[in-house]
């Protein structure tokens, strides 16, 4: 009996531990995520960037969204327009990273991707709002470092806690 209760406690205690580790951001992002596009961390796409990896950035937001600011080197792709043969442009050799705000509509152009053959296909967690949460540059659309970023509409740009909120 002694020993289940202490199995249990610790049970609790990690349980607890996760759940306190996890931020409210870290919280929606995870109802909002199917998992069905493997997640890379924006440091990690920082490093990769350094060390001059061959990667593919591919912003998935609405043009005025991109137009405020983008990762550099980015290629722009609007979700609410794109086609299946604008996916079938990309590279299917190399490693493709997707965004837009927070990762939901990127992790559906990840989905359609994965079900081209495409097999190296990420979302960044978080999007371009975790990007710039982490101090991580961002360029304009004439390619000038800014502090700016669409936040989509009011109710999202709460999650934005680094940089210019733009509607």
């Amino acid at each position: 009996m002694e020993t289940k209760r202490a199995v249990l406690l610790i049970f609790l205690c990690i349980v607890y531990a996760a759940a306190v580790g996890q931020t409210e951001y870290d919280k929606k992002l995870s109802s909002l995520y199917k998992n069905t596009v493997k997640t890379i961390k924006p440091s990690e796409v920082q490093k990769k960037i350094e060390n001059q990896e061959k990667i593919v950035l591919v912003d998935s937001r609405a043009r005025e969204e991109f137009e405020v600011s983008h990762i550099k080197g980015a290629i722009f792709l609007d979700y609410d327009s794109f086609s299946v043969d604008d996916l079938k442009k990309l590279p299917v050799d190399q490693k493709i990273i997707i965004y837009c705000s927070v990762g939901y509509r990127s992790e559906r152009i990840g989905e359609k991707l994965q079900r081209l053959g495409y097999k190296n296909v990420y979302n960044l967690y978080g999007g371009i709002f975790e990007w710039k949460n982490e101090g991580l540059s961002i360029v304009n659309k004439s390619e000038m470092a800014t502090d700016s970023v669409h936040t989509y509409n009011k109710s999202w740009s709460k999650w934005l806690t680094k940089g210019i909120k733009v509607y």
